[in-house]
């Protein structure tokens, strides 16, 4: 029983602080061979601009299909499609924009 309120206690300290990027995206992300950066790019690359790529992603954050994923078909049929994510849009939006600002190259290139 202490083990595992130590346990909670431990968790619940390492998201404290955390942004909300780090918090709902980073965790899950990390245990899979595609970097974030590289699902970025792909986004870019199918949607383009700001604005699409960033209301793409918040679809299908909010309602992920196979249809609507960037994915290829081999990750998918080795990770499948994730769950909805139920943040508030508030910190939904915030992670998005964190995404963006973290990954975007307008601006980086030299």
């Amino acid at each position: 029983m202490v083990r595992k309120l130590i346990m909670v206690i431990i968790v619940t300290l390492s998201l404290y602080g955390q942004d909300a990027y780090e918090q709902h995206c980073v965790q899950c992300h990390r245990e899979l061979p595609m970097t974030l950066q590289k699902m970025f790019m792909e986004y870019l690359s199918v949607y383009g601009g700001e604005n699409n790529t960033k209301a793409a992603l918040k679809y299908f954050l909010r309602h992920p299909r196979k249809d609507t994923s960037v994915m290829s078909e081999l990750f998918l049929k080795n990770f499948s499609i994730k769950e909805p994510l139920m943040i508030s849009d508030q910190k939904l939006n915030e992670a998005i924009d964190i995404y963006w600002e973290k990954y975007k190259v307008i601006g980086k290139l030299k």
